[in-house]
């Protein structure tokens, strides 16, 4: 029987996550059906496009993605301290882009210095509360990429019942080596379904996106950016540097993906955080294989499993 949700994520062990949603009722409804020859390539870009979206309104964001044709890989990091800084009005702003606010808080963003009775503050505050909280909520960033889409296919196919599966799979991604691995997983998942040649011929995925824009020497403001200075690390950005994060994709994609004998070193990013080759190809070819809930060393997957069982002992109590 599956955790609850809430006993699988914990922001205080990290604010990394890999989520997985996959599709039911047949096995292609975002690709080629290969029973009818139907195609529905263009449902991929919906479920992009609403991605994009929500990135610019919750306050996770979005390292990592493969639309694929019957699933969506996302590895998403959750900034609760920049959710808990927004105005109450910025707040409201970046609900209503996705959901109808409420009365009352569409009265305070049209004029916030109307003068609410005591009864009303503390209704506005309460439920500026509730949409602050859903902003760093991976669940409802989840909820608010497959519903949508959903909805979109049912009516397009005159047909009711689930299209997604209906729980998405997440697991925690504990530190720098689970986060890169994870990503390059994410990121070659086209190439080594063979729906692609090459990294950058991968369509509807960040790695396509993150190349496109420095093409034009720009970066996806969709997409969480890397570290500019390693020895200055920040929060809000990716702990690698964008060129060795290349090297290390196409040194995956060439030596595993293509089998190309290759006389160059190990990457700088294998190198630097100690990773055998060979375990390496193991754990990003295969990772949702190997790692469960959590992915990380295995005395901080233990101790995330030990915390998650007494988060739900303190669900159930």
């Amino acid at each position: 029987m599956p955790l609850p949700r809430k006993s699988q994520i914990s922001l205080v062990d990290t604010p990394y996550y890999h989520c997985v949603s996959r599709c039911v009722r047949r096995a292609y409804l975002c690709g080629k059906d290969k029973h009818t020859g139907q195609n529905y390539e263009h449902r991929r870009q919906w479920v992009e496009d609403r991605l994009i979206l929500l990135a610019s309104v919750f306050c996770i964001d979005v390292c990592a993605y493969a639309v694929m044709s019957n699933h969506v890989h996302v590895v998403l990091h959750v900034n609760k301290a920049k959710a808990l800084s927004l105005s109450d009005k910025e707040v409201i702003k970046r609900w209503q882009i996705i959901h109808r606010p409420s009365s009352l808080a569409q009265q305070y963003i049209q004029n916030s210095s109307v003068n609410f009775s005591k009864a009303h503050r503390l209704t506005l505050s309460s439920t500026v509360s509730i949409y602050r909280q859903r902003l760093y909520d991976i669940s409802w960033f989840m909820r608010e990429l497959n519903e949508p889409i959903a909805r979109q296919a049912n009516k397009e196919d005159d047909c009711t019942g689930h299209f997604w599966e209906g729980r998405f799979k997440s697991q925690a991604l504990l530190d720098e080596k689970a986060l890169l691995a994870c990503m390059v997983y994410v990121d070659l998942n086209p190439v080594r379904a063979n729906i692609a040649d090459t990294p950058d011929k991968s369509k509807h995925t960040s790695i396509k996106r993150r190349i496109d824009a420095l093409n034009q020497r720009g970066q996806p403001t969709a997409l969480m950016p890397f570290q500019k200075d390693i020895s200055d690390p920040q929060t809000n950005r990716l702990p690698f540097k964008l060129n060795d994060y290349l090297e290390l994709i196409y040194f995956s994609y060439q030596k595993t993906l293509t089998k190309m004998q290759s006389k160059r070193p190990s990457p700088r990013l294998l190198q630097t955080h100690t990773i055998p080759y060979l375990f390496w190809e193991k754990i990003s070819q295969h990772f949702e294989a190997n790692f469960g809930i959590a992915a990380g060393e295995k005395g901080s997957i233990k101790r995330f499993k030990l915390k998650s069982r007494k988060r739900l002992i303190g669900i159930s109590a």
